[in-house]
């Protein structure tokens, strides 16, 4: 992760990695990044880079920062409303020797993530090179708002076996009891918008599934 400026390093010829860096504890989500193509930034979505296979480094980071675990370990590291690099450079995120463990049914960890991000990443033509830096050379996958929530949810249930979570830990992640509260606005949102918590029926859906050594049980195909 670098943090140069000017940004030397970034390939401004294809397409970038930024997270938001403003935010707060109160929002859905704490840390938020994504991939961008060519385009300018300003200093509120600072740019990360890589020096050793790019396209897969910001896939697996990218779905690391973006997972629940991680998310929750955020809201407690922000004081203020500023996601400063000192603040993201302390947080939990795994090491690149973590994605070759294998998961119980038997693929590595990066088997499952790096498709996942794929999809969810390349939804616009936009999105081109970073789709062929990681190998695909296919269409745009077609935005399907359900199907997204159920690839991140399953990104989330992988996370936190990457963790070493266990179940009770995931439970109090997605929904701790009063006083304490993690994702109170999310929770809010969805109980208005479907009836019900929707991510954390989802996230522990794929969460037992991966315990029991089956894989999640939406497949990644392209549209």
């Amino acid at each position: 992760m670098s943090n140069k400026a000017p940004l030397l390093n970034v390939d401004q010829e294809a397409w970038l990695q930024a997270f938001r860096g403003i935010t707060r504890a109160t929002d859905e989500r704490t840390l938020l990044s994504g991939n961008l193509p060519r385009s300018g930034v300003g200093n509120s979505a600072p740019a990360v880079d890589y020096s050793n296979a790019r396209a897969v480094a910001s896939a697996l980071v990218l779905a690391n920062l973006n997972s629940l675990p991680l998310d929750w370990a955020a809201r407690l590291s922000v004081g203020g409303v500023n996601l400063n690099f000192f603040i993201v450079k302390q947080l939990p995120v795994l090491p690149p020797e973590a994605y070759l463990w294998r998961a119980a049914h038997g693929p590595t960890y990066v088997e499952l993530v790096v498709p996942r991000v794929l999809e969810l990443t390349y939804a616009a033509d936009e999105l081109r090179p970073f789709a062929e830096d990681l190998g695909y050379d296919g269409p745009p996958f077609a935005w399907d708002e359900d199907r997204r929530h159920r690839l991140r949810s399953e990104l989330d249930a992988i996370y936190a076996h990457m963790y070493r979570l266990d179940r009770s830990d995931l439970e109090w992640i997605l929904d701790a009891e009063p006083p304490s509260a993690s994702f109170p606005l999310l929770k809010q949102h969805e109980l208005k918008a479907f009836g019900e918590y929707r991510t954390s029926r989802y996230v522990l859906q794929a969460f037992d599934q991966l315990t029991r050594g089956e894989a999640p049980s939406l497949p990644v195909t392209a549209a």
